[in-house]
């Protein structure tokens, strides 16, 4: 796969990747995640991601707060460095462009301050579907969520931005941006279609709304 092309099929996304563990961080295919690098083994990740291939895989530990060797959950996602700056305190700031989900076969013994792992991508090969998989989205579901999400917390929406953007950008952007704790991002990440995705999205909200969000909720 070139560095600048989008690829078509699974085997030609990288088996063995490094690994950002990052509770609460929800990358999906398509999506843009800002980071900030300042930890020196993810500085040497980007580094060497960035002399490689650019990818990174994301994916959630299994417990908030956990340490640099803690459990991970067995599905996370591969994301492309699409920006790159560095700063004037020896910090990365990194944008991923979100590619594929993966499962997580097996972690690896390395040398690297950072860990790595085997991939395996065939069971999300509709990630790579620029095309298909959102016709059957429930759109005015998840509006209507979204509408009393922000009237509870009192937050302004540009609706008619909102009412221009294709059905997976919504609902990955959303669902990236939504103050929901790790077990919820996890779920919305291994939401099988982008229909199920939504409808996770608007479960979960309405949940959240049940239980009396106050204003200080905030999609950041």
């Amino acid at each position: 796969m070139g560095i600048n092309t989008s690829p078509e099929r699974t085997d030609e996304l990288p088996t063995v990747i490094p690994i950002f563990p990052l509770a609460s961080a929800l990358l999906l295919p398509r999506g843009e995640l800002p980071l900030n690098i300042f930890e020196p083994r993810y500085l040497a990740m980007i580094e060497d991601a960035i002399r490689a291939d650019r990818m990174i895989g994301m994916v959630q530990p299994r417990r908030e707060g956990a340490d640099a060797h803690s459990e991970l959950h067995e599905v996370g996602c591969l994301g492309k460095i699409t920006q790159f700056a560095e700063t004037g305190d020896g910090r990365f700031m990194v944008t991923l462009t979100g590619i594929s989900r993966f499962r997580v076969a097996e972690e690896l013994s390395v040398l690297t301050p950072y860990r790595q792992c085997i991939a395996t991508y065939d069971e999300f090969s509709q990630d790579l579907d620029l095309e298909g998989g959102d016709e059957d989205m429930d759109r005015a579901g998840v509006l209507r969520t979204l509408r009393n999400f922000a009237e509870a917390n009192r937050l302004k929406i540009d609706w008619k931005s909102i009412e221009q953007t294709p059905n997976e950008a919504l609902v990955n952007a959303l669902a990236m941006m939504s103050p929901f704790g790790p077990e919820e991002k996890q779920a919305l990440l291994e939401a099988v279609t982008l229909k199920a995705r939504a409808d996770v999205l608007i479960a979960i909200t309405e949940i959240e709304l049940a239980r009396g969000s106050g204003p200080s909720t905030s999609l950041q």
